[in-house]
């Protein structure tokens, strides 16, 4: 027995709560491997986690070690992980099938073990990782398999011994893990009473798994601290069931079968699907018998009701069409109508609790009969816990709807039953499992009905009584099930046929087998385990050098069964490998599906194992080609996982910073003179109003590019539309005083308008707004004067700053007339001249606000009346006084027109709604003594002005940002390509900012592109490989993860704008800008500026980079976008590469070349395209040993890239969301398969599939009843077949490697079939996309579509509420997604006609 050298100074690591016997375990574990032969319920895991205590050391990370811990359930890898995690501190990975384990790599299996210190996991699993060699067993420590006694033949088990661990055992010994089993029965076979037969069986376990049983001498050892249930028998008198009934009910169930084979011969289903709906019906009839005569006609009446019911899926195992599904149905309601005619009244016309009666009228067994009795003897336990197995499933079922019937009225009683999720009847998920578990310990269900799952280790420690309906098969299935009742004074009742003497003497070698199996163990404890060789060495096996990776003679099968899998296939064909065997010959050959690089394969041998050497030879072949990767796995498994690791490696992190553009910032110095580069902002609005806007100056530090130096653009106001037109005048130099006031003007115009409150301005009054040394936003926005030939700086508004820092009030410029009463008025300045006044901005110290004021109000003053909205009319100087608390000093004197400052709105954004009126509080005649002055001289229209600023600067900013983003780019370009800023800024402007100008239309060009360049690249390059591997390559190049990632190492997030525009946000120049964080960042030698970060998804990142390749390519051609893409690191080369022909092939002697060539308007060079173009995957024919799938992988693409840029020059002003409907709606396999049917290409698909040639047939016949003209795509009512829709794809890849790659060849061959193409005006929107915008634009409620299936058919009920009146609406189809758009159709139809203008 080996032992590992690394281990021999191991000290146990024990809990204070161990057993003396689980602490002896532990020591023999620790000194050897060791098998623990123990009944269930005495701690047998314990003893293997305080092993794995003990080797924690050399376990715990960053060790390359493991511990593994094997279970032969699904349902235990949890419990026993989580055991492991309350008891250690190890880190515990749980593995099963559905986390998809069968499709990780070496470096997905080599995370978890960096991660993970005791894997838990089926056999399996490991078994699989071994021969791929993702594990080896020099990495695993502990080794823990948990019913153990599972290990024989084939068992997962028994391979991981006799392929791995011998065929080392000889080799490296030290190596090899610590080996530690856990049984209640070391034997797993039927009984025996032979000592001699026991000792043959633990012996076999013991050699196989190279470990000592270890065991007590006794049960009385174990009874010290468990409670063992007490066995009772329970005899029934069998009363046979009247054989009258059983003999008729069984005749006239087999006249049904022949009635129902009958019509499965005659309906147009595939023969494979009659064949399997024949075997289902055989099995159903078995099931319907094995009930009546085990069971009684009352429970195979709930047999027929349950398995004729539409939600159960009757036999899990295959799936059959519709017709198939409703002739097995119909067949179960025929046996429940035969069943029901021998009980005339029903099973509930009797007393339903008055079982002699059912006993003597046939209803029910008498072993039914004593199951009940049984259960109603326990009435009074409290509590009560009870486990019934039973051998079938659908006794399970049956027992369980009878116990709910009868026990609930009884006593209150539960039934509930489980089996296993690979059951082929009415298959549980784990999840339904652990629930019913779950209710078992919490007491809201008593009674579990289980079939063998619940035998071996499932803890259920609340369990007082386990009945045996069915008799034990094996001691082992015996001991396990007795030791389900954990609970003290539990019983374990095992039902007995009155008169069955071998059932009796196998209970009495069941009760005694336990002494005689540690009797056994005990005598044989000192012989040494003997070497049982490698398996290996018997079987033959193929081993790859680089890996070590082996596949062998039993698991060949297997491997090229997965491998054929994952081959491209569809609802028509599914690829498999096919034998032709001659037993004279002892010749086998193998054929594989047309997408598999090897074609046949063929082997001689003995015609025991033919198909076994070939699958070997097949898999060998398939390494050799590269289609198996040297871990022997699919290649499309290790390309999936590649795939998938790809781009997110470091992992995106959504924060991610915004730029600023350096022409916007610099460093403030000290100097003296600053030189400003001036730009005119001229602002014109198209719409009429009392206010005039009057052009702005805009200074930079530095001069902005050419094509950004003159700009046309429009802002939405509230009252229509505002044309800005900027433009280059020259340059300017200020002196920093000059510098200083121009700031602080900007600033506190900026801030009045924004606040629209004086209180709210003092808080800002002390605080340093520039900063020596410190980078800041740096430029100026300054009133103009003079015309437009001849513009000043207008300095005497600027100076309007200083006003209220001036010590005198009364200086006048330009001021006409003499001082006097009738010009100087009262203010909280002061007395003032109302010159002063009538271009100012004031405040009133009693609300807080600001108003422009305009002039005087001739004519008004404070005992003027004022009529206020409830029709009373007061004097001003009244109301003041009532409604402020203010008495008018000077009520003579003219009343001031002052209006509310204006607000900063988002005028970049569309659809903004337009105002007609004026806010009813925006004008207010004002006492002059009420107001104090803050700037002055100002005008209203400077303030109008400055309020369309912050958008016009947020624009001219975003044009910057696409400028810095283009320089970068040219910074590495060596191709003079030009691209004007505005598309660059188009194509970074998410859709998000409800801007008019957004990124969808150049993303989807963009996106049609990289499709195209990427899909036309591997399908170049890897001339051998299969469709599916085609896309995985291709999907690696231009998925989201991949561009997002290309775009972070390019820094474009930084330039995306992602938000809309919101004027709280914007950053006054000069205001405090040192503590605005701006931070220097150099890109590729050039400076831009990081104000701060924002959270962006992937997907965004992934889109404008898109964007960006569609303006490219939108401006400058092909050649401009690949030279983009590849400053990316999108490397694709254009260049023709020799398409190799793989077969010799007669196209005439397969289709009608000359008529398909007419049709297409193309004449082949080459015709073998064509056929390969036709040629379905089931047309297995040798001398055609390819199918379209290549050709339509390629030709998708290129069909989606040439009708998108046709749709893109065609209709260039289209809005961007509508260009991405037309190619929705121009670019799907509807509308592609409806072309083919119209050009009449079904006639030369070739293929050997009924079933397409039947949807084929149905599909041609409910064209012609309707009119193809009219409609398109997904307006049409028919399910067309997918294969229709590929065909127009095949061809056209076809015609573009024929035609030497040329697109407009393409484009000129498949558009006649494609016509009438969808233009704007016929565009339908896709039915579902169009009643949800309807219900979200008008506030209908669209509830969630009820979907339900009956007889195969999808049914889909689609409900909206407009307006109070319910529209609802179901149609059906084959499928959920046809049916839900042809009942989103209906309802909208049923919308438009009732309610106007939809």
């Amino acid at each position: 027995m080996a032992i590992d050298g690394g281990n021999q100074h191991l000290a146990a690591d024990s809990v204070p709560f161990a057993r003396s016997y689980q602490l002896e375990a532990l020591e023999k574990a620790l000194k050897g491997n060791t098998i623990v032969f123990l009944e269930t319920g005495t701690g047998k895991t314990l003893i293997a986690i305080m092993l794995l205590r003990s080797y924690a050391h050399l376990l715990r990370k960053p060790s390359p070690f493991v511990a593994v811990f094997l279970v032969p359930k699904v349902v235990l890898v949890t419990q026993q992980g989580e055991a492991i995690a309350t008891h250690t501190d190890l880190k515990v990975g749980m593995y099963y099938g559905e986390l998809g384990v069968d499709y990780w790599d070496v470096a997905t299996w080599k995370h978890e073990k960096d991660e993970h210190e005791v894997l838990v996991m089926t056999p399996a699993i490991l078994l699989a990782a071994l021969r791929h060699k993702f594990f080896s067993l020099e990495q695993i420590k502990v080794l823990i398999f948990d019913e153990c006694h599972n290990a024989r033949g084939k068992d997962p088990y028994a391979v991981i011994m006799k392929e791995f661990y011998h065929r080392q055992l000889g080799v490296n010994v030290l190596q090899l893990p610590r080996i530690f089993g856990m049984t209640a029965s070391p034997i797993k076979a039927k009984d025996s009473s032979s000592a001699a037969t026991y000792w043959k069986q633990i012996s076999e376990l013991e050699n196989l798994m190279n470990s000592k049983v270890f065991t007590c001498e006794s049960e009385s050892v174990l009874a010290q601290y468990v409670s063992f249930s007490t066995p009772k028998l329970k005899i029934y008198n069998h009363v046979d069931v009247p054989c009258v009934n059983v003999e008729c009910i069984a005749n006239d169930l087999k006249r049904s079968i022949k009635k129902h084979e009958l019509s499965l011969e005659r309906s147009n289903i595939l023969s494979s699907v009659a064949k399997s709906a024949k075997k289902r019906l055989s099995k159903l009839c078995s099931t319907f018998l094995f009930c009546l005569d085990e069971l009684g006609v009352w429970l195979a009446i709930k047999a027929a009701e349950t398995l004729s019911c539409e939600e159960t899926n009757v036999f899990s195992w295959v799936k059959l069409d519709v017709s198939g599904e409703k002739v097995v149905r119909d067949f179960s309601l025929d046996a429940l109508k035969l069943f029901y005619d021998f009980v005339p009244s029903g099973p509930q016309g009797s007393n339903r609790y008055d079982m002699k009666a059912k006993l003597n009228s046939g209803y029910v067994t008498s072993k039914v009969i004593c199951l009940v009795d049984t259960l109603l003897e326990y009435r009074e336990m409290k509590d009560l816990r009870c486990i019934v197995f039973v051998e079938r499933i659908i006794t399970a079922i049956v027992i369980r709807d009878l116990l709910n019937e009868l026990l609930p009225e009884v006593n209150g009683w539960k039934t509930e039953y489980t089996a296993g999720n690979t059951s082929q009847l009415q298959s549980q998920s784990r999840k339904e499992q652990n629930k019913i578990v779950t209710e078992f310990r919490k007491g809201t269900v008593n009674i579990i009905i289980a079939t063998s799952m619940l035998e071996e280790g499932l803890d259920v420690q609340s369990c007082n009584l386990v009945i045996r309906f069915d008799p034990c098969v094996t001691v082992c299935s015996f001991i396990q099930s007795r030791g389900r009742a954990r609970m003290q004074n539990s019983d374990f009742v095992l039902m007995v046929k009155s008169g069955d003497t071998v059932t009796l003497n196998r209970v009495n070698n069941y009760l005694a087998s336990g002494d005689i199996m540690r009797k056994e163990c005990l005598s044989h404890a000192t012989l040494p385990c003997e070497s049982i060789g490698s398996n290996l060495h018997s079987e033959e096996y193929y081993e790859v050098e680089t890996t070590g990776a082996i596949v062998t003679l039993s698991s060949s099968v297997t491997l090229l069964y997965f491998y054929c899998s994952r081959l491209p296939s569809d609802c028509y064909y599914k690829p498999y490998p096919r034998f032709a065997v001659d037993k004279e010959l002892e010749i086998c050959t193998l054929h594989l599906p047309k997408s598999c690089p090897i074609q046949y394969i063929t082997v001689q041998g003995n015609t025991k194992i033919l198909k076994q050497l070939a699958c070997l030879e097949a898999c060998r072949k398939l390494h050799q080609v590269g289609a198996l990767t040297d871990n022997l796995v699919p290649d499309i498994v290790g390309e999936e996982a590649d795939a998938e690791e790809f781009g997110y490696k470091p992992a995106y992190v959504n924060e991610q910073v915004q730029y600023c553009p350096p022409e916007l910032v610099s460093y403030h110095g000290n100097e003296s003179k600053r030189l400003y580069y001036c730009y005119l902002i001229e602002l014109q609005q198209n719409f009429n109003y009392t206010v005039q806007p009057q052009d702005i100056v805009l200074a930079f530090r530095r001069r902005l590019e050419s094509d950004v130096e003159t700009l046309n653009f429009d802002l939405d106001v509230d009252r229509g539309k505002l044309i800005v037109r900027v433009k280059y005048i020259g340059r300017t130099t200020l002196n920093s005083e000059q510098v200083l006031l121009c700031q602080t003007f900007q600033r506190t115009v900026f801030k009045h308008l924004f606040h629209n409150n004086f209180y709210k301005l003092q808080e800002d009054q002390g605080l340093s707004y520039t900063r020596s040394d410190s980078v800041a936003f740096d430029y100026l926005l300054l009133p103009a004067q003079g015309s437009r030939q001849n513009i000043l700086i207008d300095w005497n508004c600027i100076n309007s700053v200083l006003f209220r820092n001036n010590s005198s009030f009364d200086i006048h410029i330009g001021c006409s007339s003499p001082k006097g009463p009738g010009h100087l008025v009262h203010t909280k300045n002061g007395l003032v001249c109302t010159c002063v006044l009538e271009n100012s901005l004031v405040y009133t110290p009693h609300n807080g606000f600001t108003y422009c004021i305009t002039g005087t109000l001739g004519g008004l003053h404070g005992n003027s009346y004022l009529s206020l909205k409830d029709g009373e009319n007061v004097t001003y100087k009244e109301y003041y006084e009532k409604r402020h608390g203010i008495k008018l000093l000077f009520e003579n004197e003219t009343l001031l027109n002052g209006r509310r400052i204006f607000t900063v709105q988002n005028c970049l954004q569309r659809c903004r709604n337009q105002k007609t009126k004026e806010i009813s509080n925006t004008l207010c005649e004002l006492p002059p003594e009420l107001c104090s002055i803050i700037m002055s001289p100002i005008s209203i229209s400077t303030f109008y002005s400055f309020s369309f600023i912050p958008s016009v600067v947020h624009w001219i900013e975003s044009l910057l940002l696409a400028t810095n983003l283009k320089r970068m780019y040219k910074d590495h370009c060596m191709q003079n390509v030009d691209i004007p800023t505005i598309t660059v800024l188009e194509a970074i402007t998410t859709k998000k900012c409800q801007e008019k100008l957004h990124l969808e239309s150049l993303e989807t060009l963009g996106d049609s592109f990289l499709k195209y360049t990427a899909g036309q690249q591997v399908f170049k390059i890897y001339q051998k490989e299969h469709e599916g591997l085609l896309s995985i390559k291709k999907e690696k190049i231009i998925s989201n993860a991949t561009l997002c990632k290309l775009g972070c190492d390019r820094k474009i997030p930084g330039f995306i704008r992602s938000e809309p525009f919101d004027p709280k946000t914007w950053i006054i120049p000069g205001d405090n800008s040192a503590n605005h964080g701006l931070e220097e960042e150099l890109l590729s030698s050039r400076k831009v500026y990081v104000k701060g970060s924002r959270m962006l998804k992937s997907k965004v990142i992934a889109d404008v980079v898109e964007a960006l390749i569609g303006a490219f390519l939108s401006t400058g051609g092909e050649l401009a976008a690949l030279s983009f893409m590849a400053w990316l690191g999108i490397k694709v080369d254009f260049e023709s590469v020799p398409y190799t022909r793989p077969f010799p092939v007669d196209p005439e002697a397969h289709i009608n070349v000359r008529y398909v060539e007419s049709l297409l308007n193309y004449k082949f060079r080459d015709a073998s395209y064509l056929v390969e173009a036709l040629t379905h995957g089931s047309y297995m024919l040798p001398e055609i040993p390819r199918c379209y799938q290549r050709l339509e992988f390629l030709g998708d693409s290129v069909l989606d890239y040439v009708i998108t840029v046709h749709l893109y020059h065609k209709y260039p002003g289209l809005s961007p969301g509508l260009l991405t409907d037309l190619r929705s709606a121009s670019v799907n396999n509807d509308c592609y398969a409806q072309s083919a049917v119209k050009a009449g290409l079904h006639k030369h698909i070739l293929h050997a599939s009924q079933e397409l040639h039947r949807h084929i047939i149905e599909t041609v016949c409910n064209s012609e009843e309707q009119s193809l003209a009219s409609t398109f795509g997904w307006e049409s009512d028919i399910t067309f077949p997918k294969v229709l829709g590929d065909v127009i794809e095949s061809l056209a890849g076809a015609i573009f490697v024929d035609s030497g790659y040329n697109k407009e060849i393409v484009f000129q061959s498949i558009r006649p079939l494609l016509e009438p193409m969808i233009t704007p005006e016929t565009l339908r929107l896709h039915p579902v996309r169009e009643l949800t915008e309807l219900c979200q634009k008008k506030h209908f409620t669209l509830n969630e579509p009820v979907v339900f299936r009956e007889n195969g058919v999808s049914f889909v009920e689609v409900e909206v509420e407009a307006n109070g009146i319910v529209h609802k609406k179901s149609c059906s189809a084959s499928d959920r997604n046809t049916a839900k758009r042809l009942a989103c159709k209906a309802v909208l139809k049923s919308l438009k006609e009732s309610i106007q203008g939809l």
